[in-house]
């Protein structure tokens, strides 16, 4: 009997798997919902601190930042110390940042806080996932994501019209404190209905040097190409950011090779579907990394709309996302990972490149149905990425598959809004504007939107039978017989 089929025997029953995916699912809510909202929120927050509204791009980046930098480690706490202690204690964290956030009287005071909120984040949304992962049976694995992200697509929807709402009659510090109510419904929920799941024959020791080695690669060199030529730090400065960086990476890559449990397994990457799934989703996420950045700046200081018109626009994408979702299974099973990938890329490229045809003169029908349509198609690709990446994982090595994940995953969004505030301060410095023009912003749509694209050949590598125990679907043989006519 093999570990997975062993595991099976202790597997969740399909309302537990439910109950905890929705559980799990407050977690993704909160990080999505706070996300969302604060994008809403940045006009607002650059007038009242007296900074450049493009340089608030930091208040994002300075969060993702610093879920990059921490997520590595937090397979290796879930398997020590248990994933709903975990889990819970990260909750917390992430609460007492919002807080913090929500008292801020400056753009430097604003982003310790959300690096403490990103300490948080790091362990509460990968953790949750691996909580809710070794504890379903693989053939179960699709419906526990579609469950697990259903719930957490309501912040999506709610987090932009609500952003626009709290500023434009509120204030923007409201957009954080709203955090602490979720928060504490999410650690009551976790200590009554979450069962602990922990695995300390996995463990081994924490890979620290690994950690400084990794930690300092990423955070060194996405400070680089966040202040790059934007005048935030000399250039110089941001050069050395670059140098240092790449040697980091370098020393981590040999320690890796000789580290019996590194923090981040490269050797993960031998396993086709996840490497596939981690390199490909890598640029396609900077596609969406740079949506609810740019749009909200676009509509807001370009169009000059109201933050509360703002974000009744920009919710479409995410209710399209909702909308969509229940049908990621069925399509999947119908026609696989490789054909859907293809597909589903292609067609979020496209509509993200639609935004940079937006004027102030379209309807605002027009511009929700480009929103939604895209946002259905990019929740469609963003499930297929998630689920095809563990399909192929064994169970011992799904701590260290979620955390090496997870890191890729918010270092691409994080230079997503890196290179589309780069590419608006670039467009604006040619155009010889003093400040962002709607032409500017649509060549920033454009650039993100080609390196979305790069992600499509990569997806239509994949065997055509990839992830089939996963999907159910099964691909026939290119010389499978032809069954004799009668």
């Amino acid at each position: 009997m093999t570990d997975d089929e062993d595991d099976d025997r202790a597997a969740l029953t399909t309302g537990q798997m439910r109950l905890t995916a929705v559980i799990v699912a407050t977690a993704l809510f909160m990080q999505n919902l706070d996300s969302t909202i604060v994008a809403t929120a940045l006009p607002a927050m650059a007038k009242s601190f007296h900074a450049d509204p493009i340089h608030m791009s930091l208040a994002l980046t300075s969060y993702l930042l610093s879920l990059a930098v921490f997520i590595p480690a937090s397979g290796w706490f879930a398997d020590r110390f248990g994933s709903r202690t975990v889990f819970r204690a990260a909750i917390l964290v992430f609460t007492i940042g919002s807080i913090l956030c929500g008292l801020s009287t400056s753009l430097g005071a604003l982003i310790a806080a959300r690096i403490l909120q990103g300490v948080g984040g790091a362990m509460m949304v990968p953790v949750g996932r691996l909580l809710l992962l070794k504890s379903v049976r693989r053939r179960d694995m699709l419906a526990a994501t579609s469950w697990l992200t259903m719930p957490a697509l309501i912040g999506p929807i709610i987090g932009p019209p609500l952003g626009g709402f709290i500023v434009t009659y509120v204030s923007w510090r409201w957009t954080f404190d709203i955090n602490v109510p979720i928060g504490i419904i999410g650690i009551v929920a976790v200590s009554l209905f979450i069962r602990e799941v922990r695995d300390t024959e996995h463990a081994g020791r924490l890979d620290i040097v690994g950690l400084v080695w990794s930690g300092l690669a990423m955070a060194l060199l996405m400070a680089g190409i966040e202040t790059i030529g934007r005048g935030i730090i000399p250039v110089p400065w941001s050069l050395a950011c670059f140098a240092i960086g790449g040697f980091s990476a370098f020393a981590y890559w040999r320690h890796a090779r000789r580290h019996e449990h590194p923090v981040l397994d490269l050797t993960l990457m031998k396993i086709a579907t996840f490497a596939n799934s981690t390199i490909a989703g890598s640029f396609f996420r900077v596609l969406a990394g740079a949506m609810p950045f740019l749009l909200p700046l676009m509509l807001q200081l370009g169009f000059g709309e109201s933050a509360a018109k703002s974000g009744t626009v920009t919710f479409a994408a995410a209710i399209g996302a909702l909308a969509m979702k229940p049908l990621a299974q069925p399509i999947l099973r119908r026609f696989g990972f490789r054909a859907s990938m293809v597909a589903f890329g292609l067609l979020s490229v496209v509509f993200t490149a639609l935004c940079a045809a937006f004027r102030p003169g379209w309807p605002v029908l027009a511009l929700d149905a480009v929103l939604l349509i895209g946002g259905v198609f990019r929740s469609l690709q963003f499930t297929a990425f998630n689920t095809i990446a563990y399909a192929d994982v064994p169970r011992s090595r799904m701590s260290a598959a979620t955390s090496f994940y997870a890191t890729f995953q918010q270092i691409t969004i994080t230079l997503g809004i890196s290179i589309a505030a780069g590419s608006l301060e670039l467009a604006t410095a040619f155009s010889g504007h003093a400040n962002p023009t709607i032409d500017d912003y649509a060549w920033a749509f454009v650039i993100v939107s080609a390196i979305g694209l790069v992600s499509v050949p990569i997806c239509a590598r994949l065997a055509a039978e990839a992830g089939e125990d996963v999907s159910g679907h099964h691909a026939e043989p290119i010389d499978a017989p032809v069954p004799p006519r009668h």
